[in-house]
């Protein structure tokens, strides 16, 4: 059986360590045959990604700030220079501060919620217009959401308002992108142990409630969101678009 992604190119957008759920989505694409590009965020990002994009056998180690159109103009015109296009995005890019996280979302300050929604939410929007010119015979764009744009989460505040401004997107977009043949959907991870959700407040015990309580009694591994990334982004996902596929234990069912 060939490879799932065997002769498709893959943009993500994320990958800043080795546990950062990008990084484990960009090693299930490179085993399934495609061929990627990664970005990183300013020089500071730099050495890192390229390192982790060594390691991938990446094509394409690129900088992008999301927030800058200059960057994106720019991302697009160097993956469309080597003539490869485009046929799958993963945006895995989020992003608050620390302080609107810690504290009650009544008190949200104005720049932190504006923040919150630029890197979290509209990038999504910036990115899907800077590459799904590149994707000539259609393609997939994956993002990743949580159950806290929809369920209040203790501690998740602002970002989930955001998360919920990002699931509305991908409905719209989705809209604005079929008749190109261009997906878009969003996986519903299960929370999972990575460098960015250490700045949620007492994460281990979020952690701890949902194990206790999942169907699967236990938490969501990154391999398991991985390999819903390469479904969505085959040929086997071609009918599934502007969904919020979740991949969580079954956590999103339960009740009290």
């Amino acid at each position: 059986m060939p490879n799932l992604l065997e002769g498709k190119t893959a943009l993500i957008l994320g990958v800043a360590n080795k546990w950062s759920l990008a990084y484990t989505i960009a090693e299930a694409f490179r085993c399934e045959g495609a061929r990627l590009a990664l970005t990183y965020q300013g020089e500071r990002q730099r050495e890192t990604v390229e390192a982790l994009g060594t390691e991938l056998g990446a094509a394409q180690v690129l900088p992008c700030d999301v927030t800058q159109d200059q960057d994106l103009q720019v991302l697009t015109e160097k993956l469309g220079a080597g003539g490869h296009g485009l046929d799958a995005v993963v945006h895995s890019i989020a992003f608050a501060n620390r302080d609107d996280l810690g504290r009650p979302f009544i008190e949200t300050s104005r720049s932190g919620f504006l923040l919150a929604q630029d890197v979290s939410a509209y990038s999504l929007v910036a990115v899907a217009r800077a590459t799904a010119p590149l994707m000539r015979d259609g393609g997939s764009i994956t993002t990743l959401t949580y159950l806290g744009a929809t369920r209040v989460v203790t501690n998740y505040n602002v970002m989930g308002v955001a998360k919920a401004a990002l699931e509305s997107s991908v409905r719209y977009l989705a809209n604005d992108l079929g008749p190109r043949k261009i997906r878009v959907n969003a996986i519903s991870a299960g929370p999972i142990k990575t460098t960015s959700a250490r700045a949620i407040k007492d994460f281990s015990s979020v952690l701890d409630f949902v194990a206790e309580r999942a169907p699967f009694r236990r938490n969501t591994e990154p391999e398991e969101v991985a390999g819903a990334a390469v479904f969505l982004a085959s040929d086997l996902g071609r009918g599934v678009t502007g969904n919020i596929l979740f991949v969580d234990a079954g956590f999103q069912i339960m009740g009290l």
